[in-house]
Order: C-alpha cells, then structure tokens, then sequence
C-alpha cells in the first residue's frame, strides 16, 4: 500500500470532466511508467480510484451533513429572532395604556446591559433613551467616568449624578440608564420614584466575565483591585452586591436574569438575548403598573 501511495504521488495526473460527447466525472489516470502491462488490469489504479472515490463521497457527506447543520441553526435563530420581536412589539403595546409617558430607570450592577437593554425598551415604547453617566461626562467635560474619579473625587461625580438624575425625573417620555452606583443616595431615589424603576438583577459570575472580557480600565471601582481580571471583578463586585443589594430592592420591578435563563431551558444567563431580557422587563413593569392601577381604584372607593 505504501508503495501504492509513492507511485501514486509520482505517476497519477487528474483527469477532469470531458468537454465533449457525454459528461463524466473526474478521475485519477496511472501514467504508463515504471513497467505496468497494458493488458492486464492496474492494481494501483484500482485501489487508488476506490481510495478516491470513497474519500470524495465521505468528504461529500460530511459537507452536506455540515451544511443542513448549519442551516438548521440559523433558521432556528431566526425564528427565535422573529418570534422576539412579535412578543416584543407586542408586550410593549399591553404596557403603553399604563406608563402614562412616565419615564422607565434602569438600575442594576455595571455590567448589567442597562444601556443595551434601555435602547431596546426606548425604541419599542417610542421613547428616547439617556445614559445617566454619560450626561454626568458631557456636563463636567471629561471623557469617562474613570476620569472623573481619577482627576476630581467619586463624592464629585456622584454630586453630578443626582442632579442629571433630577433633571431627568423631570421630563416625561425617557429610558434611563443609571449608573450601579446611583442607588446608594436616597436623594437619587426620591428622583427616579418619579417615574418606574427597574432593577436587572445579573449573577455576580455572569458580571465578572463580562467586564473581564472588555477589561476594567473604565470601571474605576475594579481597575485598581490587584489579580486577574476575572477574579478581581468577582471579588469587588461581591463587596459592591453586599453594600448595594438592599438598594437595588427597592426598585419597582426586578429582573431577574437567572430565573429567564431557566424558565427558556438555559444553564447560563449569557445564552440570553437583549431582547429576551427586555421582554421579561416588560412583562415585570405591566405586573407592576397593574397592581399599582388596582391599589388606585381601591384608594378611590
């Protein structure tokens, strides 16, 4: 066989489809060398066509199997995609009737996707969307928050942070994006109570990954926590969920990530799509806004 194989390197060219008369496949064509009888029938050249021929419909297979596979998960994607967006569209119309252009406030941990899901939410409710840190950035002319706690103090930023916040709380029509911070002043709360608060509840491991992945120089509270990223997210962020849970309890709706994953059959929350989250949102909200209707009609009588 391995004499088979050398000659076959040596003495085999590729003979491609005929141009003329009727159409054949492809082939491999033993050059008369090396004393082959032209009478007799080439073992070579049997084998080596067999092995060919074999290897060509595995490979065959192998790529039409690959290809259905393929197919199947973005059509199935898709579907999952499309399937979202009607119930999206949908939940949102249910909440509408309820929010009375009241604003919606995202809290939640950084990390969190309150700005993902926060433009999501203002899109779909015909809203327009703010970042709370990002209004604090332009207000006092520096380009992160990272920044601001580097050159000025955290006390300065959060300083700048309640009064985007009661400005904010002013207006009518608006999905904010807080920063995980803003919970901690009451001040900030007596803000956002003015509108709908909304809490993403994210697992501290699903967050730690997540600002691991895109690393912690913009997260000034992480950035100086000694280790690997990863580790040093976890361990900070742990602390921060300890000050702050009770916090961010206090929110009208929760989120929680964890409970999403498992009703859809997920073993991790980063299975989950924005919309999936921003629909759970929803669903949460009009949960919220219903009891608070049925507490007003019982006020009144």
């Amino acid at each position: 066989m391995e004499a088979a194989s050398a000659m076959s390197y040596q003495s085999c060219s590729w003979n491609g489809p005929e141009r003329g008369g009727r159409r054949t496949g492809g082939g491999l064509r033993i050059q008369r060398r090396f004393g082959v009888d032209r009478k007799r029938p080439s073992i070579i050249n049997l084998q080596v066509s067999q092995a060919g021929t074999s290897s060509y419909r595995s490979e065959s297979l192998q790529m039409k199997v690959s290809c259905c596979c393929n197919r199947k998960e973005e059509s199935e994607k898709f579907l999952t995609g499309v399937d979202e967006a009607l119930i999206l569209k949908k939940k949102s119309e249910d909440v509408i009737p309820y929010m009375n252009e009241r604003c919606l406030f995202l809290v939640g941990m950084m990390g969190s996707g309150k700005t993902t899901v926060g433009k999501i939410l203002s899109e779909v409710l015909g809203y327009s969307f703010f970042d709370s840190d990002k209004l604090v950035e332009k207000a006092v002319g520096m380009y992160s928050v990272a920044q601001i706690f580097k050159e000025r103090s955290e006390a300065f930023f959060r300083d700048n942070e309640s009064n985007a916040l009661r400005d904010l709380s002013l207006m009518r029509r608006l999905v904010v994006a807080t920063g995980g911070g803003a919970v901690i002043r009451p001040i900030n709360w007596r803000y956002m109570k003015r509108g709908i608060t909304v809490w993403l509840d994210v697992p501290l491991e699903a967050l730690a990954r997540r600002i691991a992945a895109v690393g912690t120089e913009s997260r000034p509270l992480l950035h100086n926590e000694p280790g690997d990223p990863y580790t040093k997210a976890l361990i900070r962020l742990s602390t921060l969920s300890e000050e702050r849970g009770d916090a961010y309890a206090n929110a009208d709706a929760r989120v929680c990530l964890q409970h999403i994953a498992s009703k859809q059959g997920h073993g991790d929350v980063s299975a989950l799509t924005p919309t999936a989250i921003a629909i759970e949102a929803l669903i949460k909200i009009e949960s919220f806004l219903s009891k608070d209707k049925a507490v007003e009609r019982l006020t009144y009588f």
